[in-house]
C-alpha cells in the first residue's frame, strides 16, 4: 500500500525518474568514477584536522613548503572510496587567495578518473567546454601522472587524472603522510553518492545541455518548483549522470517565492555558482549519524510531526521510527526501493556549502518525499540567519 501511495504521490509531485537513463548517455566520455574533490580553504592545516577529528578521514599525503610547493598547502584526507583534497595559499596573493577572498571555503574541482585524459579533454573542449588544463603528464620519482582539465559552471572545474604510470601517494610534489595522527573512528562513508551544483536563475538548462551535449551525461530526474517549494520559496533541479551510473550531479536554480530561497540564499553568500553539497554513501547511517553528532557534526533537524506521518508514507525501513527521530534522520520510499538520508548545517563560516549522508536500498532518487519538510528546517535556518 505505501510502495502505491509514494509511486502515485511522486507521478503527482511531477518528478520524472527515467531509468534507462545511464544507458542513454553516450560513450565518447568513459568516466571510471569521481577521482577526487579538491577544495580551496582559508586554512588547509586546520580543515584537515577538522575532517580527521570529526569525520574520520586518514591523512594520506601532504604537498606544501616541505615538499617544495611554494605557493599553497595541500592535504590529502581519505576515507574508503573518498578522496578529499584541502588546498590553501600560503600568501596573500594568486588565483587561491583571490578564490578564497570572494567565496570562502568552497569545492575548486570535481575531478574525474579516466583512462586517457588526452581523449577526454579533446572530446570535451571539441563540444564547447572550455579548457582549464591542456593534457598534461606531471613527472615525478613514483611515475607519471596525467592531467587535464575544463571549466563548468561558476570556478568549478572537471580535471581527467590517469593514475595508471603513477605509484605515489597523490601526485607528483606531495609527500606520503607516515605516521599520521589517528582517525576518529565508528563511522562508515564509503563513496561519493553524488554532487549538487547550483547555478543562477535561468542557469539550470545550460548546464544540463552543457552535462548532455559536452560530457554525454544523460537525465536521470526532473524536480521542478511544483515539487521542490514551501510556503515561501522554490527551486528547480534536474539530475544528470554519466553513462555507467557512477557519477550524479543535481543541478538546482532558484524559482520565484514569497522569500528568497536556499538557492539564492548560497549564490548571495557563494557571490557565484558553484557546489552547494556533497552526499556521501553510508551502509550503517543510524551509527554513523550517532558518532558525528557526538563529535559535535551539527545536522539539520525535523519536527515532531514529520516522524508522525512518516510511517504511513515509507513503511518499514528497518529502523524503528523513535530513532530515525532521536537522530534527525529522514525516510523516502519509491517504485525501487527507499533511502535514508541527513544533512549537516553549513560547514564553514558563509551559509554555502554542507554535507549530505545517504543510505540507499534500491532507490535511486533523492528523498522527494522529503523535501517540503527539508525545505522548511532549512528556512528555519535561514530565518536564524536573518536571510529568509
Amino acid at each position: 500500500m505505501t510502495d502505491t501511495i509514494s509511486r502515485g504521490a511522486a507521478n503527482q509531485a511531477g518528478a520524472i525518474l527515467n531509468k534507462n537513463a545511464a544507458a542513454e548517455a553516450q560513450d565518447f566520455l568513459p568516466l571510471k568514477g569521481i577521482d577526487h574533490v579538491e577544495f580551496w580553504v582559508g586554512n588547509a592545516k586546520q580543515a584537515a584536522h577538522y575532517y580527521r577529528a570529526l569525520w574520520g578521514f586518514t591523512p594520506m599525503a601532504y604537498a606544501g613548503l616541505e615538499t617544495g610547493v611554494r605557493d599553497r598547502s595541500s592535504f590529502v584526507m581519505v576515507q574508503n572510496d573518498i578522496r578529499f583534497v584541502f588546498t590553501a595559499p600560503i600568501g596573500p596573493d594568486g588565483e587561491i587567495a583571490e578564490h578564497v577572498a570572494k567565496h570562502g571555503d568552497g569545492v575548486h574541482d570535481i575531478a574525474f578518473a579516466v583512462d586517457d585524459v588526452e581523449s577526454a579533454w579533446r572530446e570535451t573542449t571539441s563540444r564547447g567546454a572550455v579548457s582549464a588544463l591542456d593534457p598534461t603528464e606531471i613527472e615525478g620519482k613514483k611515475g607519471t601522472l596525467r592531467r587535464s582539465a575544463i571549466h563548468t559552471y561558476g570556478e568549478v572545474i572537471h580535471s581527467f587524472v590517469d593514475r595508471s604510470d603513477y605509484h605515489g601517494a597523490f601526485a607528483p610534489g606531495y609527500h606520503r603522510v607516515t605516521q599520521p595522527a589517528p582517525a576518529a573512528t565508528g563511522q562508515v562513508l564509503l563513496e561519493v553518492d553524488h554532487c549538487v551544483g547550483n547555478v543562477g536563475l535561468g542557469e539550470m538548462n545550460r548546464f544540463v545541455d552543457f552535462y548532455k551535449n559536452v560530457l554525454g551525461f544523460a537525465q536521470l530526474i526532473h524536480y521542478d518548483d511544483k515539487v521542490i517549494h514551501t510556503d515561501y520559496s522554490a527551486l528547480m533541479s534536474k539530475v544528470m549522470t554519466n553513462g555507467n551510473g557512477r557519477i550524479k550531479f543535481p543541478i538546482n536554480e532558484p524559482a520565484a517565492g514569497k522569500k528568497k530561497s536556499q538557492i539564492q540564499e548560497f549564490l548571495d553568500y557563494y557571490l557565484d555558482a558553484g557546489t552547494q553539497h556533497i552526499a556521501m554513501r553510508t551502509e550503517d547511517i543510524v551509527g554513523t549519524v550517532r558518532v558525528l553528532r557526538e563529535r559535535g557534526v551539527e545536522f539539520l533537524g525535523m519536527p515532531h510531526a514529520y516522524y508522525e506521518s512518516l510511517p504511513a508514507r515509507v513503511g518499514d525501513v528497518g529502523v524503528p521510527m523513535d530513532v530515525l527521530e532521536e537522530l534527525g534522520i529522514e525516510a523516502d520510499r519509491d517504485e525501487e526501493g527507499y533511502l535514508l538520508q541527513i544533512f549537516t548545517r553549513p560547514v564553514q563560516d558563509r551559509p554555502t556549502f554542507f554535507f549530505e549522508i545517504i543510505e540507499r536500498h534500491g532507490s535511486r532518487g533523492f528523498g522527494v518525499g522529503n523535501f517540503k519538510a527539508l525545505f522548511e528546517a532549512i528556512e528555519t535556518e535561514q530565518a536564524r540567519r536573518g536571510n529568509l
